[in-house]
């Protein structure tokens, strides 16, 4: 069931770290992203808006800097690890995707002020947040125990992760998808195993 053995969280690291190496033979600083390829592949959403749609999903693998790529990957890694071992390569990736695209649109529809000002976000936090809902709710509810303690958590999560330029749309419409989908897997999946607990007592002379 769980797709462990084809470690996806490390493939889709160094597809991260890959695509960031790009950007810096590109833009010949190793520091940051070049604007010249956020532009064409973040998510600026005036240009979505204008039929640049593929940026819905490409600003998942685009990072500003060498900190916020560090940042991410290291919560990739964790949360990553341990989607793993609940999900199938399909669902890991179903939910590393739509969470990301939940993120991205929600952004959209909220990111642009009046008067066409431009929004411009990239990373992968939001496809992140929704492995982490995911697997936080799937964790609680396949045990048939109270959700609340997860939903709280996960909330609290979210807001200490609120800051400046932190795009905390994409942020929450990562989480909420993740929340939905690792309840719905949860609710469908029936246990493939019965565990039980055998107690065996022994005589112990004093």
């Amino acid at each position: 069931m769980n797709c462990e053995k084809y470690r996806p969280t490390v493939i889709l690291i160094m597809l991260n770290v890959a695509i960031y190496i790009a950007g810096v033979i590109i833009g010949g600083n190793i520091l940051q992203t070049p604007n010249s390829v956020i532009v064409v592949w973040g998510q600026v959403n005036f240009l979505v808006f204008q039929g640049a749609v593929w940026q819905l999903f490409t600003s998942m693998f685009i990072h500003a800097s060498i900190f916020h790529l560090a940042g991410n990957m290291i919560f990739l890694f964790i949360f990553g690890q341990k989607a793993e071992s609940m999900f199938s390569l399909s669902e890991y990736l179903g939910i590393y995707m739509l969470g990301g695209l939940a993120g991205n649109v929600l952004s959209l529809a909220m990111g642009v002020a009046p008067g066409g000002v431009y929004f411009v976000s990239v990373g992968a936090s939001g496809a992140i947040f929704a492995l982490f809902g995911a697997y936080l709710i799937y964790d609680r509810r396949a045990v048939r125990q109270s959700i609340v303690g997860a939903l709280m958590f996960a909330f609290f999560l979210f807001i200490i992760n609120t800051g400046e330029n932190v795009n905390i749309l994409a942020h929450l419409g990562g989480l909420v998808l993740g929340l939905i989908l690792g309840y719905w897997i949860a609710s469908r999946r029936k246990p493939e195993q019965q565990i039980s607990w055998e107690f065996k007592y022994r005589n112990t002379p004093f």
